[in-house]
């Protein structure tokens, strides 16, 4: 179910409880302040997730809230991913959804990578 941003964080959401080694995930990267882990139902080759560790609802939450070293580690961690799957080999895709009307499910920022295949437009007209 979709959600709307700016609801405050929920500590029951699944990538919180992934964070805390409740459930299992298939990392790719690990750093101080982020981690990064195969979706469990990719919808390309390469389908990454990347979170901060912190708790941030959406990326005007984490602009407002997080500190400059978890913004640089974050940032960094999204492009090292890309690197390390070879999605920058032949061309990718950052998509992160905000808030209801975008489909966003999990209340926790996110950023998918998407690689490994023609990824089409953008939008459906």
């Amino acid at each position: 179910m979709p959600i709307d941003a700016k609801r405050p964080y929920e500590e029951g959401n699944i990538f919180a409880r992934v964070l805390r080694g409740e459930l299992p995930n298939k990392t790719v990267l690990e750093t101080e302040h982020s981690l990064a882990f195969h979706d469990i139902s990719p919808l390309a080759p390469i389908h990454v997730l990347v979170i901060p560790k912190g708790p941030y609802v959406s990326w005007d939450d984490f602009a407002a809230k997080a500190s400059d070293a978890e913004i640089v580690d974050f940032v960094r961690a999204v492009g090292e991913v890309a690197r390390m799957t070879g999605a920058n080999a032949q061309g990718y895709r950052l998509l992160s959804n905000v808030g209801k009307r975008s489909g966003q499910e999990v209340p926790h920022l996110h950023v998918h990578v998407f690689g490994g295949a023609p990824l089409g437009p953008m939008l459906a007209r």
